[in-house]
């Protein structure tokens, strides 16, 4: 790690805890952006005419141009750093938001969900090198799972806050209110976050705890953009095991992050709050488990001296076997057993999804983070558009919700598949020759 400017105090400080808080607030606001859509269902209906087709293009509008973001973004982020990306990014959410609240028709609405798209872009990528950056191997589970988890927590806090907002002040002042939460953050972010090598904060012991337990170095402003080449990295087999393995998570993730409140208000006939409670529930649980399983276990396992890639590789291929509790909401009439079937099945995804993040970090050739996390999360929202899209048409030909959620199940086998014999070890590949 280089080291410019280092506060003289010799003692491991927290400061990188709290740049850890930092990320998984933008993560809260980012998914709060996101699934404000989720709750404006009926509304849309009423005012624009909108039905289930056209709401599931609407809730795949975001992903489709998220996805194809995601390798520019990765490049970018490995020549540009994490700061510069995420401070554009930041600022440009609430503009998305922006132009969500004045759009007059279906068209304008889908391009500005599809503008929100590319300013969350750099989000994920750049959390997962900024936690190379800042922390420790044995550390990065539960750093990661602070901003992964955050995308639960927000789930199942901003179906409920949004439902709030639409309700107080309309679908577009329920925009206009995530505008400015998405420019506080920004000015949160542009205050605090610094890179290691810049933060006067950072002591010098706290600096080589971070470096000695396997820290990422930054690479110097001459050298970026020199790490490996897309093609070899799209020639490896442990960049496409992960990569499908958490493009099967991202297909389930999505359909319960768009379509869960329109599932509960559709197939149980319950209001917009209620739904939100529900939606609290469902989330909230995940979010514990994402914390504690995927974060919290996987690293005191690691620390007490367990095979960090058996431990990695096991939290990963259970969390998705667990994943396939959903099919149980599509056997019952009971909106508890619904609840119960999908609330498992969340939370197993959940705990997986923070490992996954890690993965980038710890498989990458030098300077190359960044392009890995951005094939990975190029397919993984690749299935995020197709999921809520697929639901909406499978929905409006058949009235029910039960063969998308079947489908979901089905296509974590294809994810777990990919772990157990495309991902391998979990190290690091080889530096090209």
């Amino acid at each position: 790690m280089q080291r410019s400017i280092i506060a003289p105090a010799e003692r491991v400080t927290n400061l990188r805890w709290g740049i850890a808080l930092i990320l998984g607030f933008g993560v809260l606001v980012n998914y709060i952006d996101r699934s404000a859509l989720s709750v404006a269902q009926k509304p849309l209906h009423a005012d624009l005419g909108l039905g289930p087709a056209e709401f599931g293009l609407l809730s795949g509008a975001f992903f489709w141009i998220y996805a194809l973001a995601q390798i520019p973004i990765g490049i970018a982020l490995d020549r540009f750093g994490v700061k510069t990306l995420s401070r554009i990014g930041a600022f440009l959410w609430s503009c998305a938001s922006v132009l969500t609240a004045i759009a007059p028709n279906f068209a304008a609405i889908f391009a500005a969900r599809s503008f929100l798209g590319v300013a969350e872009a750099p989000t994920f990528p750049a959390n997962a090198k900024a936690v190379g950056y800042w922390f420790p191997r044995n550390e990065r589970g539960l750093a990661t799972s602070l901003f992964d988890a955050a995308a639960k927590l927000s789930s199942g806090i901003g179906v409920l806050f949004a439902g709030y907002l639409l309700l107080r002040f309309g679908w577009r002042g329920m925009f206009w209110c995530t505008a400015v939460l998405s420019f506080v953050f920004f000015l949160l972010f542009y205050a605090f976050y610094r890179n290691p090598s810049e933060d006067k904060r950072l002591t010098h012991a706290e600096a080589e705890f971070i470096r000695a337990g396997g820290g990422e170095p930054e690479t110097p402003t001459a050298e970026r953009g020199s790490g490996a080449h897309l093609l070899y990295l799209a020639s490896q087999p442990k960049v496409w095991g992960l990569t499908i393995g958490f493009t099967a998570y991202d297909y389930l993730f999505a359909l319960l992050l768009t379509w869960l409140p329109g599932y509960l208000t559709t197939t149980f006939g319950v209001n917009i709050l209620s739904a939100g409670f529900d939606a609290l529930l469902v989330w909230g649980t995940a979010t514990i488990s994402d914390l504690v399983v995927g974060g919290w276990l996987v690293d005191f396992l690691i620390q007490r001296g367990a095979d960090a890639n058996r431990v990695r590789k096991t939290v990963l291929i259970v969390g998705l076997i667990i994943g396939f509790a959903v099919i149980g909401a599509a056997y019952t009439k009971d909106i508890h057993v619904a609840l119960f079937w999908i609330t498992l099945a969340t939370a197993g995804i959940a705990f997986h999804a923070p490992v996954a993040w890690s993965i980038p970090g710890l498989i990458a050739p030098r300077n190359s983070t960044g392009k890995v996390g951005g094939i990975m999360n190029l397919f993984g929202n690749l299935s995020g558009f197709f999921a809520p899209t697929i639901t909406g048409l499978i929905v409006a030909s058949t009235g029910s919700f039960n063969a998308a959620l079947i489908t979901a199940a089905l296509i974590l086998v294809v994810g777990i598949a990919a772990y157990v014999w495309l991902l391998g070890r979990i190290e690091q590949i080889p530096e090209p020759a």
